[in-house]
């Protein structure tokens, strides 16, 4: 796991996403996790940083667009699952949108896919991702291949994600996301921006 990262806060945005009731809902104990994900939250509003929301919903012409060969995403429209505006879809209270941060709502497990964050970050000069959210093997699977293949720099908050297959999310962090990703907790994170505000310099590189 690497330590020593610093961060430049216009070129940074923290991703805090499928923080939502009905994914939260998988695991047997989200509270830890929201804890960890507002602190992180807190850190990066403070520094400066863009944080984004990305969320999952369905509108009826969302559901009517996915594919019967979709094996994840038949059985949601099938069963009308996170609809928008359902309880499933809620952002969890603690870590409610500021009024400077963005939301974007998908319809697949990438970040990218389905919404317009990759126009959003071009525009603004983002180029480093900080990632955090829930599930390991889902949204931050996804977006890590994909942020890296877009040649963003790309951080994961390993204490900041989570799973219901603890065995997977393991695998993931050790064997997995550290060839296309540097990974974090959430305290070194919020204390590299506390030093690097300290010192009135940082680095992405």
């Amino acid at each position: 796991m690497t330590d020593a990262i610093t961060f430049v806060p216009s070129r940074t945005a923290l991703l805090l996403m499928d923080v939502q009731a009905g994914i939260l809902g998988l695991l047997s104990d989200p509270s830890e996790l929201v804890q960890r994900a507002k602190q992180a939250k807190q850190a990066a509003t403070a520094a400066g940083i863009q944080v984004v929301y990305v969320r999952v919903a369905f509108t009826e012409e969302d559901y009517k667009g996915i594919s019967e060969n979709n094996k994840t995403f038949t059985p949601v429209a099938e069963n009308h699952l996170f609809a928008e505006g359902s309880p499933e879809t809620v952002i969890a209270p603690e870590i409610q949108p500021g009024p400077n941060d963005k939301v974007f709502t998908k319809t697949r497990t990438g970040a990218f896919s389905t919404t317009q964050l990759d126009d959003f970050l071009c525009e603004r000069g983002i180029d480093t991702l900080v990632l955090a959210g829930v599930s390991t093997t889902g949204v931050i699977l996804s977006t890590v291949r994909d942020a890296a293949d877009r040649d963003h720099r790309v951080v994961v908050l390993s204490d900041v994600c989570a799973d219901p297959d603890a065995a997977a999310h393991r695998t993931l962090l050790e064997s997995v996301f550290p060839s296309q990703a540097d990974l974090l907790d959430g305290k070194s994170f919020a204390d590299s921006l506390v030093a690097g505000h300290a010192d009135g310099v940082g680095s992405a590189e």
